[in-house]
């Protein structure tokens, strides 16, 4: 906690005392007009947009670190987290920079299909494979387009007669 405070404070060019106190206050509760107008002592007379401000860049240092945690956790119970990524995950900035790091350990969606696939595909394949074989394929390059017009006619008593 004192690393992300000790970072907004440099970052806004605040007095770290000041970001503490104001964190303090907000995860006791209190709203950003009230720490404003009542708490001023606390915060250095922080106006209610230095707040905001804190209050914003603090809670996008915790989703940082929860993300962080979840990809980290994600790999170690894949078994492909290495001491050299881990490093490399702890010392991203941006949420952006985590989610590029991640990009290529990121397990494939699985969809409804996957496990159809997985599961038939053993028993169709040699059905498939026969019926591919017996199957004809159209003649290349010559063989002539039927069209409507060229197509035998047949009276509708003939098809009834079938």
């Amino acid at each position: 906690m004192h690393e992300k405070i000790a970072r907004i404070a440099r970052e806004l060019g605040l007095h770290s005392a000041n970001v503490a106190s104001v964190a303090a206050l907000l995860d006791g509760g209190a709203t950003v007009p009230f720490i404003a107008r009542y708490r001023k002592e606390n915060t250095g007379s922080m106006d209610e947009v230095g707040i905001l401000n804190v209050k914003e860049r603090l809670a996008q240092l915790r989703q940082l670190d929860e993300r962080r945690d979840t990809m980290l956790a994600s790999l170690q119970k894949r078994g492909l987290l290495t001491d050299e990524l881990g490093q490399t995950l702890r010392a991203a900035r941006t949420i952006t920079e985590l989610e590029d790091l991640y990009l290529p350990h990121r397990p494939k969606r699985r969809t409804r299909a996957m496990p159809a696939r997985s599961t038939t595909s053993a028993s169709c394949t040699p059905t498939g494979e026969v019926y591919r074989r017996t199957t004809r394929r159209p003649r290349r390059g010559g063989a002539k387009r039927r069209t409507r017009a060229s197509l035998p006619r047949s009276s509708p008593s003939a098809a009834c007669t079938r």
